[in-house]
């Protein structure tokens, strides 16, 4: 891939320093905090109908009003404006969880850039996404929104969002910085985190993004670290965000985040967002009046506040609104919708298939289940999107005129239209998201699905799952676990076709992990296809088909039993409303926990099926210089063309420091291989990257260091060992 991208031409070259030193200590002060939520009281309306917030125009100054909006899963502004017969629509890509799926780093950059494309021509000009939080604990409510259990995947494909996004002249903005892994009491939890896990779990897809890809600007998040407010704490986003991390964009809070303006100002925030908190959270004061007082007391220097706006402007000098660029609120959606079902195809996850798929296309099936009709694109809160359409499974497979059982297609859609307008109406939440009632299931009886059976040689059972900001998920039936409705239909479908020969295949439409030990014995197949965008249904049909070989890897650990799960603090203490998170676990989270402590889960991390198979061989392992070279073949040894996913594990030496048993270092997807044919992947890893922090320094210790190769983190294909 052309890594090589134009930067954005600036419309001249200004003098910071001038400007700042122009501006009165009114202007000044108010520069640094937002203009307060739009389209709401007496704030501006804003220039782009839906984004997030803006920053203060300066006219006199020549500085625009630059515009934030939100992702991460699309660009999310409103379609509709009033007075307006045009429409506003973004494209919705699948969620960060399954594009983290895909391993590809290519991929992320498409998707990137095809993203910023839409930022750039709405008129925004910084993107708040990608997200980059740990997924710690399956429960957390936005872990849809994050990439991985890993921060190394987490990291890489951050970064080439971020290169991608940013090569079309927008800003990203990489969020939550940091240790924000629930919504349980998001705005005041004091998250307990031991400093070797901080840094080599939590900081480091930080890291990763900040060095490779050098994000416009950062967000700090709501939480607490060892009490003290992320947005007001100055040891982490001076001394370790920018003197250690290297970050030279500016740091913004979350939405209302912290308790005072002027501590944030003084910890190394620049942007105080949106302003004007008091209008929703009656306990603050205006973030400017903080800032004023103490400014007045002298805890707070003009000097101070210089700094920070400097940082601002180094940023918006290289925005489209200051470069006075002509948006044509025309991106090219089609050519968007092309990437957001290439980065979905390559995201569905196989987890199991015993002869059940790909299907022909003249193969008679049947697919059960209401989200074939009310498909899950996305989750909701900030990490909505208004698409023009989302095609439905159903729609998916019409289009791809596959020989779907059409009489039950015909009973679905009118049973969900039933219920929708009966005793299951659809309400609206807080960030005008729809709330849906979940529906009954288990529609037909034993003699149904035994007719039904008769005329389909595979039935498809669709399982859905949605969740949001501002809340976490349930251990409970109907979400984490499978209703007893759900998990009967599975069981009686199953027996039924099973005793004819013929298969039953699960399709997961969700947002992230859930139980599935009690029930995958029920199935022949079992597709994870996550909840993948507008493209939904087009995926879904080539997938089954085989026209698209699933080639994605679980970026998660779907735990055996939820009890397994090392994060047994989620989501804090006390239980009924906790003020406190203890991360207990350390740096054993996810696969790092499993492997270490021999816990066997339903799917690990890195797990995925192909409908061909893949052979590793000639493994060459060598030391050059400070870094360790290694190359090995792929080869497609079975009958369909397809990607592998190879992954690279290294097990280090316990010498003084405790350490997993193994970590992911590396990982690389090859091209599509067609049957026979290989390909070498060569990789080079750096001494440093190996190291572990000893509550002092990183680390390399001395010993034998094995490198460990293969399909999955349990599958391991070639080891090699080199002394450091």
């Amino acid at each position: 891939m052309n890594m090589k991208r134009g930067a954005p031409v600036m419309k001249e070259i200004i003098d910071i320093e001038k400007i700042v030193s122009s501006m009165t200590l009114d202007e000044k002060v108010h520069f640094v905090v937002g203009v307060g939520m739009l389209d709401h009281n007496d704030n501006p309306k804003g220039k782009v109908y839906g984004s997030a917030g803006e920053t203060l125009e300066i006219k006199r100054l020549g500085l625009p009003n630059s515009v934030l909006a939100d992702g991460p899963a699309g660009l999310r502004i409103y379609p509709e404006r009033e007075g307006d017969d045009r429409t506003y629509y973004t494209t919705a890509f699948p969620v960060e969880t399954m594009i983290a799926s895909t391993w590809n780093r290519e991929i992320l950059w498409k998707v990137g850039e095809a993203m910023g494309e839409e930022v750039k021509e709405y008129g925004v000009d910084i993107l708040l996404a990608p997200a980059v939080n740990i997924h710690r604990n399956p429960l957390c409510g936005r872990n849809f929104e994050y990439y991985s259990e890993d921060p190394l995947l987490s990291g890489e494909m951050a970064a080439n969002f971020v290169m991608g996004l940013q090569a079309k002249g927008v800003g990203a903005c990489v969020k939550h910085f940091v240790a924000n892994e629930q919504e349980t009491n998001r705005m005041t939890i004091d998250t307990i985190v031991s400093e070797r896990a901080l840094r080599e779990i939590y900081l480091k897809p930080f890291e990763i993004v900040i060095k490779k890809a050098r994000p416009w600007t950062i967000m700090s998040s709501y939480n607490k670290l060892k009490g003290y407010y992320t947005s007001e704490n100055k040891w982490l986003l001076t001394n370790i965000l920018r003197e250690e991390l290297g970050f030279e964009g500016f740091v913004m809070t979350d939405w209302f985040a912290g308790s005072n303006g002027a501590k944030q100002i003084l910890a190394g925030n620049d942007l105080i967002m949106p302003g004007k908190s008091y209008q929703f959270l009656p306990h603050r004061t205006d973030e400017t009046e903080d800032i004023f007082k103490a400014l007045e007391s002298g805890e707070l220097s003009e000097k101070i506040l210089d700094e920070r706006i400097k940082k601002i402007l180094s940023v918006l000098v290289k925005t489209p609104s200051y470069n006075s660029y002509s948006y044509s609120n025309s991106p090219d959606l089609k050519k968007h919708a092309e990437v957001s079902y290439e980065a979905g195809c390559e995201g569905v996850v196989l987890l199991k298939n015993n002869y059940a798929l790909p299907i022909s296309k003249d193969t008679p099936f049947v697919v059960f289940g209401t989200g074939q009709i009310e498909t899950v694109r996305g989750g909701t809160g900030s990490g909505e999107t208004h698409p023009e359409y989302t095609i439905n499974l159903i729609d998916g497979i019409n289009e791809r005129n596959l020989n779907i059982d059409k009489e039950i297609v015909e009973f679905y859609s009118s049973k969900v239209k039933e219920f929708r307008e009966g005793d299951y109406k659809i309400s609206y939440g807080s960030w005008n998201e729809e709330i849906k009632p979940k529906l009954p299931e288990n529609l037909f009886d034993r003699d149904d699905y035994e007719k039904i059976s008769r005329r389909n040689d595979v039935a498809f059972i669709v399982i859905s799952r949605i969740s949001g900001e501002g809340k976490d998920r349930s251990l409970e039936k109907g979400d984490y676990y499978l209703t007893d409705d759900e998990k009967e239909m599975l069981r009686t479908v199953s027996e039924v076709f099973r005793s004819k020969g013929k298969k039953t295949v699960a399709v997961l439409n969700i947002g992230g992990p859930i139980e599935m030990e009690s029930w995958k014995d029920y199935c022949d197949a079992i597709l994870v296809l996550w909840q993948p965008g507008q493209e939904a249904g087009r995926i879904f049909a080539d997938v089954i088909r085989g026209v698209v070989n699933p080639s994605g890897k679980l970026p998660t650990t779907f735990p055996r039993n939820y009890d397994d799960i090392p994060s047994k603090s989620f989501p804090g203490e006390p239980a009924e409303n906790p003020v406190r998170v203890v991360y207990d676990e350390g740096i054993y989270v996810g696969y790092r926990y499993y492997d270490t402590f021999r816990v066997q889960p339903v799917y690990e991390f890195g797990f995925g099926l192909s409908y061909t198979e893949f052979e590793y061989s000639d493994l060459n392992l060598k030391k050059n210089g400070e870094k360790i070279v290694l190359s090995f073949k792929v080869k497609n040894t079975g009958n369909f063309a397809g990607k592998e996913v190879a992954q690279v594990y290294v097990k280090a030496p316990r010498v003084k420091i405790d350490k997993p048993y193994q970590e992911l270092k590396a990982f690389e997807k090859t091209n599509l291989l067609a049957p026979g044919e290989e390909q070498r992947i060569s990789i080079e890893i750096q001494y440093p990257e190996l190291a572990s922090y000893d509550g002092y320094n990183w680390v390399v210790e001395e010993g034998e260091y094995e490198f460990r190769i293969g399909s999955s983190s349990r599958d391991i294909r070639l080891v090699g060992k080199i002394s450091l």
